[in-house]
């Protein structure tokens, strides 16, 4: 049995590129909502869903946090491929972090893996904010996504 996200409610989540910006547990500031620190976020979930979900050849998309949690269950396999060479903490860890800086494809580049799940993000200079994004994003509004394009 494939096992889904539990974040279900598309009307409530705020998108960027079709992505939702789901609650995480985190200090750090960003785009993404704080969570509740006994709940458990998207990372938990694709953590916990990984062994389970990998062994699926399909999997029928219910919500756009499922999108998500298929990139998130990629991103966890290519985290424990780099893991598989390392001999000890340290070596693991120092991979695990050169992981996280290397340049990662985004939805409209060559490279990215699921070019289904996020549309292309516009084209912009820099001066639009993830949240003004987002908010050409609720309701899959395709026009005020492409006014974004054209002013930037």
């Amino acid at each position: 049995m494939v096992y889904h996200s539990s974040f279900i409610d598309d009307d409530g989540i705020t998108k960027a590129c079709g992505c939702p910006l789901l609650p995480l547990k985190t200090h750090i500031k960003g785009p993404s909502p704080a969570s509740d620190s006994d709940k458990a976020d998207i990372v938990d979930e694709a953590i916990t869903f990984f062994c389970a979900n990998v062994f699926f050849k399909n999997f029928h998309v219910k919500s756009p946090a499922d999108k998500l949690l298929i990139y998130l269950t990629s991103y966890i396999n290519i985290a424990l491929k780099r893991l598989e060479t390392c001999r000890t903490l340290a070596v693991g860890t120092k991979a695990i972090i050169n992981l996280g800086l290397e340049k990662v494809p985004v939805p409209g580049e060559p490279g990215f893996p699921f070019p289904w799940t996020f549309h292309s993000p516009p084209i912009w200079g820099g001066s639009r904010t993830v949240e003004e994004l987002s908010e050409a994003d609720k309701g899959g509004n395709e026009r005020e996504a492409a006014q974004l394009r054209i002013q930037s």
